[in-house]
């Protein structure tokens, strides 16, 4: 029986999650947030004071609606694998939608805990485990998966800013445009590079790497069919988010207007790519500098500070659920195949 044993990728990857260098990156988070917190004055008694006072119903829309949003991310990363071809070969299996959710839950855990955004490499590595197709594959339908969501959030970063008419913004707004703007030029640029110059690039690399690189690109560049439903799926995904947040303000008996709901919200997407665990660091200040726009300070830390919460602090705890969720999983699947793989050799003897 191995139902004990697991592979050495999984073995390693939990080791780096749950690691010396994990805590010290935990560290150094806290330290930073910690400067950010002494040097600004703000009235910390005023937003504690917010915070206690919250709506506790409200607060729970906002969660509701932000893990909603893992559904419709799971459903349209489903879409991309079956557009893919994860069907094409019948040794492969389709994991269902909350399966799907689940390795989504889990990647923004690996996010949340490690440097340098490991999460989206881990997640594809378990979807390639449950879906027994190859790595490069999986990655590249993650990959498949960044494009759409930031071609998503330049839009909305677009129609925000352009919504928004007060006069004090204009620095942070062209901010914004140009980060959401070069992060979709790059994504869009590599795809067309793909496209245009894949063959040639996979034939100058050596034949195993040659293979991993031609099966990355299947699974980037075949996900992109039935684009109007990627694109409502990404746009619902997204809406979500701003839903958490509005739920977030209300919580806090406050207002804000919608243009600039939009702007917070995918902010926040935008800050979290930096890598450190979570985007910690840069989140929080940002964010907060963002709803300075229309609150005291005091008021925009209150809800900084909650919306993280929800963001990184549940991520954590949630994500640790699913993560060890699936790892019990994964370990009783490759038990039963390994059990089943010695039944038929004895029959065969």
């Amino acid at each position: 029986m191995s139902s004990g044993s697991s592979d050495p990728q999984t073995i390693s990857l939990r080791r780096r999650v749950f690691s010396l260098r994990t805590l010290l990156a935990f560290l150094v988070a806290i330290t930073f947030i910690f400067f950010l917190a002494t040097r600004f004055d703000v009235k910390w008694g005023e937003t504690w004071d917010q915070v206690r006072g919250m709506d506790f119903y409200s607060y729970g829309l906002a969660v509701l609606l932000y893990y909603t949003s893992f559904w419709f991310r799971g459903l349209r990363w489903r879409v991309l694998a079956l557009n893919a071809g994860i069907l094409e070969s019948g040794e492969t299996t389709l994991p269902s939608y909350f399966r799907f959710a689940q390795l989504i839950v889990i990647g923004w855990f690996v996010n949340s805990v490690t440097w340098l955004r490991m999460g989206d490499a881990y997640r594809a590595y378990a979807f390639s485990q449950d879906s027994r197709m190859g790595f490069s594959w999986s990655l590249g339908t993650v990959f498949a998966e960044r494009v759409l969501d930031m071609a998503t959030v330049f839009v909305l970063v677009l129609i925000g800013v352009a919504s928004f008419s007060t006069t004090s913004d204009s620095n942070v707004s062209n901010y914004l445009v140009a980060a959401a703007f070069l992060m979709s030029v790059a994504l869009v640029g590599l795809l067309l590079a793909m496209r245009r110059f894949g063959p040639k690039f996979a034939g100058a690399l050596p034949g195993r790497f040659a293979g991993a690189y031609v099966r990355f690109q299947k699974g980037t560049l075949s996900g992109f069919k039935r684009l109007p439903l990627l694109l409502l799926l990404s746009l619902i995904g997204w809406l979500l988010e701003a839903g958490r947040l509005y739920f977030v303000v209300v919580a806090l008996d406050m207002s804000l207007s919608l243009p600039l709901l939009l702007l917070v919200a995918l902010g926040h997407a935008i800050l979290s790519t930096v890598p450190t665990p979570g985007g910690v660091g840069a989140v929080e200040p940002g964010v907060t500098g963002l709803l300075m726009l229309s609150f005291a300070r005091e008021s925009a830390v209150a809800i900084a500070l909650v919306d993280r919460s929800i963001t990184y602090l549940s991520v954590i705890v949630f994500g640790a659920i699913a993560f060890f969720a699936w790892q019990t999983a994964h370990a009783r699947r490759r038990s039963d195949r390994s059990e089943t793989r010695t039944a038929e050799t004895t029959e065969t003897a």
